[in-house]
């Protein structure tokens, strides 16, 4: 089945959405495990997580309602120029769907380099005296899952310009073939 460029479009804007919405719920199992007070003191209220409901599927949750949009939002840019410069619907469909990777990746290494950053943060206290974690939050909690989401979508947000370079590589291709 053969599909045009518009639904092309709306089918990798909701590819973006659900894999943003995976990668949160995946993100929070990992960041839940290095700080559960975070969720517990701060992420369920905010979230509104009935507190009889799993703490782990509380975190996907959580994950999945704090970051589908991330996924739409950074994908519109680099889309949008898709659907109006990419000749080919279905180098279009490739390149999109190679970007929402590129991004994941992206978003992947930087909740890493946060949660290494939030370790050495709790470690050395050097941040002790700018930082602080809110009412309640036990700081070395805060420390490490607030640095790995605040890292996740930094990469996130630098990922709408990282989204350009398979859009813009299939354009080339296309035109190459064409012309």
């Amino acid at each position: 089945m053969k599909l045009g460029k518009f639904p092309t479009f709306f089918l990798l804007m909701a590819l973006a959405a659900c894999a943003a919405a995976i990668f949160g719920a995946l993100h929070n199992q990992l960041s839940y495990t290095v700080g559960p007070d975070y969720f517990h003191s701060l992420k369920f209220a905010q979230f509104a997580i009935p507190p009889e409901m799993s703490p782990r599927l509380g975190a996907a949750l959580v994950g999945m309602q704090a970051s589908w949009w991330m996924g739409a939002a950074v994908a519109l840019p680099a889309f949008a120029y898709g659907l109006l410069s990419v000749p080919n619907a279905q180098s279009y469909l490739a390149a999109g769907i190679g970007a929402i990777g590129l991004v994941i990746m992206l978003a992947t290494m930087a909740a890493f380099a946060g949660l290494i950053g939030g370790l050495i943060a709790d470690a050395t206290g050097l941040l002790d005296a700018s930082l602080t974690p809110p009412e309640g939050v036990d700081r070395s909690d805060f420390l490490r899952a607030g640095f790995m989401h605040e890292a996740a979508y930094v990469a996130g947000a630098l990922g709408a310009l990282v989204a350009f370079w398979p859009i813009r590589r299939a354009r080339g291709l296309d035109l190459r073939r064409a012309g």
